[in-house]
């Protein structure tokens, strides 16, 4: 019995590793699950490899090798853990590829262009973890939470905001907006991009994040006059957390990421701002990450085949056949303009939920309307929502976002 079962557990096993490299994508029912499996393989290979070996020796002392399939598991399971151990060198191909986006977009000088005390603050910064025992640890002592702010006057549960700032105190710093994901259905403030938050708040910025309304119940645009409200709190009250409100970027992953360029490209939008028209709701730099772009899938580019059908029934509540227009309006690939702010459009090439060719399309389409720099990084292997957790990929991809920020920061600080 042993060996069946030590064979069954590895090629489970392989299985998951063969999907970290080859996830489906545009396959129906499969996409999911091949997210779910990639996502915790890629991004935690490590563990991974740790419960593989645990199991053999537990297998192998049960007496997995008294029979041939045990063998054939062992030797199979060797083959998983050579391709585990290759996932790092993936991993750290990150760092060189958000290097290159950020110097095609900005200039091959674009450092040199960073003021001298946001260059060295970046620079001492410890080098990303090689194996971080904990992905889970997010809390740092010099980073200071504030949870649950009201950012709507009588608004409702879901009209509430983090604060992350430095511990030591901050005065005019620059602020940075997270937009959770979640398909528009779910999702919470507290649960992503807490690397990227606790990090630029260590390193001298003021992170809000904030929950918004959620469909069914709610019809777009709900989400974005939400998230537009939030930027009228940050005017009037960010400078009691010791922020600068003059600067804001905004950051989001996935819903998220569609809801962050669609403030960024809708700046002082009424429509969007009903009975806050006057409120400044323009932001000096985005990062939207593994986005949804186009929501009428115009160049059918769309991971999913459903998901405009989604889209239309759960959050915009329209036909996409009938109401065409209604999607396009919602979708940042249509709302491109001159006057767009900096962009960093950051996608993995392994996104099984999100389509990189869209937002691809997205970064080459912008780059050619913005008078703005659009810089793309197509980071290697990476799965939908790669950066929740701590690790190298997210530790290096972490460091370039700090460094497009502190370059948008330092030409505000000089321009105004």
């Amino acid at each position: 019995m042993a060996p069946w079962l030590f064979l069954i557990v590895t090629v489970v096993g392989a299985l998951f590793t063969f999907n970290a490299y080859l996830p489906q994508r545009r396959t129906g029912p499969l996409i999911v699950p091949s997210f779910f499996a990639g996502w915790l393989t890629s991004e935690l290979s490590a563990h991974h490899l740790a419960w593989q070996l645990v199991a053999s020796v537990i297998f192998v002392a049960a007496g997995a090798l008294d029979a041939w399939p045990g063998w054939l598991g062992l030797g199979i399971s060797f083959a998983s853990w050579a391709a585990l151990l290759a996932l790092r060198p993936l991993s750290r191909r990150a760092a060189p590829v958000a290097e290159a986006a950020l110097s095609a977009g900005l200039g091959p000088d674009y450092r040199g262009e960073i003021d001298a005390d946001l260059l060295e603050k970046i620079e001492r910064t410890p080098p990303p973890p090689q194996l971080p025992l904990n992905p889970f640890r997010f809390k740092r002592p010099d980073v200071t939470l504030t949870r649950d702010v009201a950012y709507v006057p009588n608004g409702g549960p879901r009209n509430r905001l983090d604060v992350y700032a430095p511990s030591a105190g901050a005065a005019n710093a620059p602020v940075l907006l997270q937009v959770h994901g979640g398909g528009w259905v779910i999702g919470n403030k507290k649960q992503q991009a807490l690397p990227l938050m606790n990090h630029m708040a260590a390193q001298g910025w003021v992170c809000v994040a904030a929950n918004y309304r959620l469909s069914p119940k709610a019809t777009f645009p709900d989400h974005l006059i939400d998230l537009k409200r939030a930027i009228a709190w940050i005017r009037s009250e960010i400078a009691g957390y010791g922020g600068d409100p003059n600067f804001i970027a905004v950051t989001g992953g996935s819903a998220g990421g569609h809801l962050s360029a669609l403030l960024a490209l809708t700046a002082n939008d009424p429509e969007y701002q009903p009975g806050f028209e006057d409120v400044n709701t323009r932001v000096d730099a985005a990062v939207p990450f593994y986005g949804v772009y186009d929501f009428s899938n115009h160049y059918d580019l769309q991971a999913m085949s459903g998901m405009n059908s989604f889209i239309g029934k759960y959050v915009l509540k329209k036909d996409p056949m009938q109401d065409a227009d209604a999607f396009r309006r919602a979708s940042p690939m249509h709302r491109m303009h001159p006057d767009a702010p900096p962009f960093f459009v950051i996608h993995g090439s392994h996104d099984s939920l999100a389509s990189v060719e869209e937002a691809r399309h997205f970064a080459q389409a912008l780059q050619q309307v913005s008078k703005e720099p659009v810089c793309y990084a197509e980071i290697p292997g990476a799965q939908h929502a790669f950066e929740i957790f701590h690790g190298l990929r997210t530790s290096m991809v972490v460091q370039a976002v700090d460094r497009f920020l502190a370059w948008n920061h330092s030409r505000y600080r000089k321009t105004g």
